[in-house]
């Protein structure tokens, strides 16, 4: 596919790697618009919370994003300050397991109160989301889950506020808001009314652009939702293979995705979301990024 070619040719041609010429090789080129940053958990570099912020910096990187609970607020402080990195946001660390939507009363209160933990976490460092998984397909009927997982979730919109963190429901292969027999965009807008239910400015999207390539065209998605995309997300997918791939590796249309983005006025964060490595690994992570995007 294209990115091939383009990787091909940043190997041949002297400075093509830098911003600026992907920007000019680019069709809709999102040079000013996106600021990467990736999973804590995808830098495997030795040392120091320190030490890892440094990697991703000089890998490309302008933030990282922290798991809560779990943070450590003063150390992850101090790298801050230490590497000149920011923490742009978190991964609500025990959604997966403790869910909004579960139907045991006392494992709601308990991820009330870990989605709290992150959001007063991800203030007490400077970030502005905490990315949630709301619940499961498995936990009920999904008209029960719908409901059951907005009025709790509800609950930490008034500290939500207060504190000026945003609550970021991911697009995930969790079995809920999925709508095959009415298609792909279908699916796309039940996250919307989703996010609608809530009313609220301190709800919206972390749209993981690589989950959603298997159902249907992720440019389609982001138009559907547009301004309720608060963040992203970014990894490849192939639809030939079935799985997920390195960053513009696979078949998912990337050429759509930043011509969608730039429909929707797209500004903000982008993540990597892929198996991550070294500092020679992140760098290459941020290059692939440069490419797909344009930057």
């Amino acid at each position: 596919m294209q990115w091939a070619t383009a990787a091909g040719a940043a190997a041949l041609l002297p400075g093509f790697s830098r911003a600026a010429d992907y920007a000019k090789t680019t069709s809709h080129s999102l040079a000013g618009r996106l600021y990467k940053t990736l999973k804590i958990k995808m830098i495997k570099v030795e040392g120091t919370l320190t030490d890892k912020f440094l990697a991703a910096k000089e890998a490309g990187f302008m933030g990282v994003e922290m798991n809560s609970p779990g943070m450590e607020v003063e150390p992850t402080r101090r790298a801050i300050r230490e590497s000149g990195i920011s923490v742009d946001g978190t991964v609500c660390s025990t959604h997966w397991k403790i869910r909004h939507s579960s139907p045991d009363a006392a494992i709601r209160a308990q991820a009330l109160q870990d989605l709290e933990t992150a959001l007063r976490d991800t203030s007490a460092v400077g970030g502005h989301t905490v990315l949630l998984v709301p619940g499961k397909g498995e936990d009920g009927p999904e008209d029960v889950i719908w409901e059951r997982s907005i009025n709790n979730i509800k609950k930490a919109l008034p500290l939500a506020a207060e504190l000026g963190v945003a609550i970021v429901i991911e697009n995930v292969w969790n079995q809920f808001l999925y709508d095959h027999q009415g298609g792909p965009n279908q699916t796309a807008a039940k996250h919307a009314r989703y996010v609608d239910a809530f009313n609220s400015p301190w709800v919206g999207m972390q749209f993981d652009i690589g989950n959603h390539w298997k159902y249907g065209a992720t440019g389609d998605w982001i138009r559907t939702l547009g301004k309720r995309i608060i963040k992203l997300d970014v990894k490849g997918f192939s639809r030939e293979t079935g799985k997920f791939t390195p960053i513009g590796e696979g078949d998912l249309d990337f050429a759509d995705v930043r011509k969608a983005l730039h429909e929707i006025n797209y500004y903000g964060w982008v993540a990597a979301e892929v198996k991550g490595g070294d500092g020679e690994a992140l760098k290459t992570i941020s290059n692939q990024m440069d490419r797909v995007f344009g930057l």
